[in-house]
């Protein structure tokens, strides 16, 4: 008599647009690697509404646990039933865990990229610039202010955003932060060591370029990219021809991933593991 198969504990991620993401064969691939009975799947989520409706389906469907990615980050947190003091701090949430049937939102898109980092220089006494400071940046920020940066410069469009950013690095880090005007191109302050693109500038299909004046970047400058498909992004092939040490938003991806595996299901993974699943996700 054949047996039959226990339900698979579903987890995902809500954003918009998610196609190239390869988080959904990254984690799923470490859930075979564990022997999870465990499934990942993404979720293009367009509007509001149909965030609001996908949040509240997430209990009755049995999901473990839901990833948050752009643009949804700040818009998902009035959604939820609690949020960790790093959600309150930074003021967006990148994934969400069930307990005891409540909505819990946390954010660690800043502790991935600061491992991330630290893997290729200290942060300590960097003078950081970040082009964007959406719902991903805004927490890289704060978390880069807590790990020892000695300033920020956040580079956006939208003028109303980019200081309330400023104003809540400086609040929660007393860290000095500034605003600056998006311009193309644009050009980097005198002194900057690090320079982080947190937009969304050339991520794959589009691979735009980043409007960014590299003879104002100095050589040597560290150079970080939040964009996980392709590794190496257009950004990231300008730095280097310019003599700029890297740092890929795929590494990123893997610091994160690991701290939310851990959460979701108890299990301390293995960074290796990750390494493989997320290079044979990208076909590497």
């Amino acid at each position: 008599m054949s047996q039959i198969a226990p339900q698979k504990q579903m987890t995902g991620m809500l954003g918009h647009p998610v196609a190239e993401n390869p988080i959904d064969r990254m984690f799923d691939a470490v859930y075979a690697h564990h022997g999870l009975h465990w499934q990942f799947w993404k979720n293009d989520i367009a509007n509001e509404r149909d965030l609001a409706l996908a949040v509240a389906a997430l209990r009755p469907l049995g999901y473990r646990g839901m990833c948050i990615t752009v643009p949804w980050k700040v818009a998902v947190m009035p959604l939820l039933d609690e949020l960790d003091d790093d959600v309150r701090a930074i003021g967006a949430a990148n994934y969400i865990t069930m307990r005891d049937g409540r909505l819990i939102g946390h954010n660690n898109d800043g502790k991935g990229v600061v491992k991330a980092i630290a893997k290729v220089a200290p942060l300590k006494g960097q003078r950081v610039v970040m082009l964007g400071a959406g719902g991903a940046g805004r927490a890289m920020a704060v978390e880069i202010a807590w790990a020892g940066a000695a300033h920020l410069t956040l580079v956006t469009r939208r003028e109303e955003q980019g200081r309330e950013v400023a104003e809540r690095v400086r609040h929660a880090s007393g860290v000095p932060c500034d605003w600056q005007r998006w311009e193309s191109p644009v050009r980097l302050p005198t002194g900057t060591t690090m320079i982080m693109n947190a937009t969304h500038l050339g991520c794959a299909p589009g691979l735009e370029p980043v409007p960014v004046d590299w003879e104002t970047v100095a050589p040597g400058c560290l150079a970080v990219d939040v964009i996980t498909n392709p590794r190496l992004t257009p950004f990231l092939r300008a730095a280097r021809e310019r003599g700029c040490p890297v740092v890929d938003g795929v590494e990123m991806l893997v610091q994160l991933a690991m701290q939310i595996f851990e959460r979701w299901t108890g299990i301390r993974p293995e960074e290796a593991v990750f390494q493989r699943a997320v290079a044979d996700a990208l076909g590497e």
